[in-house]
């Protein structure tokens, strides 16, 4: 509802898995997106990621009747003041909420089984400058309640920050000084099944770029003494990654210009998102700075920017199902109420939490994705081992098997997974089967044909300077294929990368064995000898449950995993012998 922008690096992948799992997300971003782009071109397969600047009002109208035409589902449209508690057996069960009027006659929801997912609005605070009001977004107020129920259940909360950029009327702004941004020539959609013969579906329109500049830069620095992130008034922390203009000025002094991205909030408004100009400056600042941007100089606000300061819960509480881990049963918590920033990253959270608080209340097993499996189960396994001091997003660089988690097989490793526990429809199944079937038939030519020299087209295929559509131009037998672009793209990448595949699956299986180690809740760290202090008190309060989890742990270092793992074989031994007599 802020930055009308699906997608980018890692959270494009992410956007894929969730449609592979037979979420919205991609469908609705086909839909409603105005330009698409392939990111990181230039480099290997493995760290490209889809994006789209979507219609920000058809994406919202799209989502809501997605959900508001799904059978099953019901909307209720009302404020959440509080969890409906009960106790039993020394454990404390959540069963359902506490609203702030009635509907329908009543002023309480109960379900066996309740998924947060407040975004920015527990207690929530705006800032603008000297200026601050409650609430977690222009015109909704902030949640009162929820934040107090929670720390009754004994989960550890923290304060986070985030912020937005101001928003300017498109006649205002002189297009013709800036550098335009074209969407890609081909577009590629997110979802699977999106016809692609009506894709994209509304008219594409061009982003343009800027840059600040010293004159911007000191007008910023004279009045830092305003902003309420230098003052001492924002106490909770924001992204590094996405630092606001204060930040980028002084964090990088020695940089005299800073890029700024103008991104169409849609095709029937005139508003402008200012991306890279996040702020919380006084108006009057705000106004004063952007004004000295090339191509900005008659800026007209149609909105400031502004921070917002929220709570948390500390997500190492969690487990690997996005449940509250001790203690507390029938509660899940997704999106940035875990310390996570982003619509992609709350959505892959929002599936784990649903799919899994469904399968609780059907005492079926839980769907929990591994980090070799897909770029949800690398956040959510991250989420769940540490303790951020800033909002997690994701990037390529924090998956470890990232050559085996790209955007172009997302169905594969995840439409079997999801089809296990009925999160996709059987059309979809065949859909994918029929998709895999092309892909092998084409995989098994490409290994078997020969061609220039004698060698099969699979050792030409692994030349940097061959392609696949070069091969399809000489060889009748893959022409006759017909494959559209995606399906030549993954013969093309599967080919390509093998030797490199077969390594990460290796590197798999190590991982493997040390997940299986289990990291008992009864072990006392504070005794196991030759552990540095640090480690310890990580370990203490963070609980891994494994020997692999407690590897990813930041502050625990390989010796220390190497001493812990020995410390658990003895343990284990100790425990046998015991159980033997």
């Amino acid at each position: 509802s802020c930055n009308p922008a699906i997608g980018g690096l890692g959270k494009g992948q992410i956007v894929r898995e969730i449609d592979a799992l037979g979420g919205a997300m991609g469908r609705v971003a086909d839909e409603t997106g105005i330009q698409f782009r392939m990111l990181n071109t230039g480099k290997g397969h493995a760290v490209r990621g889809p994006r789209c600047q979507s219609d920000r009002h058809r994406y919202r109208e799209a989502a809501t009747r997605a959900v508001a035409e799904r059978a099953g589902i019901e909307l209720v449209e009302a404020g959440v003041v509080g969890l409906v508690l009960h106790e039993e057996g020394g454990l404390r069960h959540v069963r359902g909420v506490r609203l702030d009027r009635e509907w329908r006659g009543r002023d309480v929801l109960r379900a066996p089984a309740v998924v947060i997912t407040t975004g920015t609005f527990l207690r929530a605070v705006m800032h603008t400058g000297e200026t601050q009001a409650p609430g977690g977004r222009v015109g909704e107020a902030a949640a009162f309640g929820v934040s107090e129920d929670l720390a009754l259940l004994g989960l550890e909360l923290g304060r986070l920050k985030t912020g937005t950029p101001p928003r300017l009327a498109h006649e205002s702004i002189d297009w013709e000084r800036l550098e335009a941004q074209p969407g890609d020539a081909q577009p590629r959609p997110f979802s699977w099944s999106t016809d692609r013969a009506r894709f994209p579906a509304l008219p594409q329109v061009d982003c343009h770029i800027t840059w600040t500049n010293e004159h911007t830069h000191e007008l910023i620095r004279a009045n830092l003494h305003r902003s309420p992130m230098f003052s001492g008034r924002i106490r909770g922390v924001g992204p590094r990654y996405c630092p606001s203009v204060e930040d980028k000025v002084v964090r990088f002094a020695d940089r005299d210009r800073h890029q700024v991205f103008l991104e169409p909030e849609g095709l029937d408004t005139d508003v402008v998102y200012v991306n890279g100009v996040s702020t919380s400056l006084p108006a009057d600042v705000q106004e004063e700075f952007v004004r000295t941007i090339p191509g900005l100089e008659r800026a007209r606000f149609l909105r400031h920017g502004y921070a917002v300061e929220y709570d948390f819960v500390q997500p190492a509480q969690l487990t690997d199902t996005l449940c509250v881990r001790s203690g507390v049963a029938g509660l899940w918590l997704a999106g940035q109420i875990n310390g996570t920033s982003g619509y992609e990253e709350a959505a892959g959270q929002g599936l784990v939490a649903g799919a899994n608080a469904a399968l609780w209340t059907m005492d079926r097993a839980p769907f929990v994705l591994a980090r070799h499996e897909a770029y949800i189960g690398v956040m959510v396994d991250d989420l769940t081992v540490s303790a951020p001091t800033e909002p997690y997003r994701m990037f390529t660089s924090r998956a470890e098997f990232r050559l085996l988690l790209r955007h172009d097989n997302a169905d594969r490793r995840l439409v079997p997974r999801a089809a296990e526990i009925g999160l996709v429809p059987p059309g979809t199944v065949r859909s994918f089967e029929e998709r895999l079937a092309r892909i092998a038939q084409a995989t098994r030519l490409v290994e078997t044909l020969r061609g220039e020299g004698g060698r099969t087209l699979a050792e030409l295929l692994r030349r940097p300077e061959t392609h696949f559509a070069d091969l399809v131009a000489s060889t009748p037998e893959l022409a006759a294929l017909e494959l559209d672009d995606e399906l030549a793209e993954a013969v093309e990448v599967d080919v390509k990368y093998a030797g490199y595949v077969t390594r990460q699956h290796a590197d798999v299986e190590r991982l493997r064995r040390q997940e299986a180690t289990e990291v008992p809740l009864d072990l006392d760290v504070e005794k196991l000898t030759g552990l540095g202090r640090e480690a310890k008190e990580k370990l203490v309060k963070l609980r891994p449950r494994t020997l692999g989890a407690a590897s990813r742990i930041e502050g625990v270092r390989p010796p220390d995993v190497a001493l812990l793992a020995v410390h658990l074989e003895r343990l284990r031994r100790a425990r046998a012998t015991v159980a033997g007599d």
